[in-house]
């Protein structure tokens, strides 16, 4: 009980390191909500019972912001799977740090790109070159741990420890997807250069998707996507650059309209690099997969867009009728 109060203590700045002495008992979180602002009490409750309270008033929050400190790799771990946080929270030197917060925009793009993923891999499914959507599940390397908005790899066989993605021998995936909406694009493209390709057996190839802001209500305009391969890094210690860099939003930066067509705005990645470090017993069915396999941003605009829009729709409707004067029911 003790280590788990100290790392809520540790958590905010503005506490006094009297005050904080004393919030052990159990009446440490009356004393925290009524010596800091509101919004700063309902903010820990994300990390003590994984409430995304709506008093917190998250949207002002300036991120990166610190959750918690002093908190061990396991415990992260066991809070994150028991609130299923997926991938909000990352984990560095005994800090949880928030880079992204929850949106519509964000999980229903990240809900488009797996879809479309899933799609192009259907010819292969139920064989032994099935390419396995792995969820965002957890890693650890380089003193942190961090999980990917989505992950897909092949079989593979066991890496020897620690070279695996949980430091033992679980292999890492071969593809990963970022999305960023609150996060900011010069984090999310660090993260995927310094940790998921850091090392030349990481990950082989990442996609990262930036969704530019919108005024509230409104869907986002402007969208970006970069595709990073391994196989354009020489060396562990070389810079790597995006293979493939294009915005695919309804508008450009700077707030232009854009005609995009179909096929301007893709990815292709490779079987070689899909199937990397594969089992040898696999057969990588090229009879049944192109090389490269070609994934349309354009596609997936036109499936993310329209849920926006219907869900803002509704929002608008609810609004109106709210704010319309009730009538009377008539007399009998």
């Amino acid at each position: 009980m003790a280590a788990h109060t100290n790392s809520f203590v540790r958590t905010f700045s503005n506490v006094s390191r009297a005050s904080a002495r004393s919030k052990t008992t159990s009446d440490s979180v009356d004393v925290v909500q009524n010596r800091m602002p509101e919004h700063h009490y309902y903010r820990t409750l994300w990390w003590e019972k994984g409430d995304f309270h709506q008093k917190a008033n998250w949207k002002e929050a300036t991120l990166p912001y610190t959750l918690a400190v002093g908190v061990t790799l396991d415990e992260y771990e066991r809070r994150s799977d028991k609130f299923n946080v997926r991938g909000y929270w990352e984990w560095v030197d005994y800090k949880v740090i928030i880079y992204e917060l929850p949106s519509k925009p964000h999980e229903t793009l990240i809900g488009a790109i797996i879809s479309e993923i899933v799609e192009k891999c259907l010819p292969v499914k139920r064989t032994d070159a099935s390419i396995g959507n792995l969820g965002a599940i957890r890693t650890r390397a380089d003193n942190s741990g961090k999980e990917a908005d989505a992950c897909f790899r092949p079989s593979k066989p066991r890496v020897r420890p620690p070279n695996g993605c949980d430091e033992q021998d679980e292999p890492w995936p071969n593809l990963v997807v970022e999305v960023a909406h609150s996060e900011s694009e010069e984090h999310v493209l660090e993260k995927v250069k310094d940790y998921w390709l850091g090392n030349l057996s990481r990950v082989h190839d990442a996609i990262v998707v930036k969704i530019g802001e919108a005024p509230l209500g409104q869907p986002p305009l402007w969208m970006q996507a970069w595709h990073f391969c391994v196989s354009d890094r020489p060396r562990r210690t070389a810079d790597i650059q995006p293979r493939t860099y294009f915005e695919f939003g309804t508008h450009d930066q700077y707030g232009n309209p854009t005609n995009i067509i179909p096929g301007q705005c893709v990815i292709n990645i490779s079987l070689d690099c899909l199937y990397h470090d594969a089992f040898p017993r696999i057969t990588i069915h090229r009879q049944l997969l192109p090389d490269s396999i070609v994934f349309d941003f354009l596609l997936i605009r036109d499936e993310f867009l329209p849920h926006l829009e219907k869900n803002l729709l509704e929002t608008e409707i609810n609004v109106s009728s709210a704010s319309q004067p009730k009538k009377d029911l008539p007399k009998a």
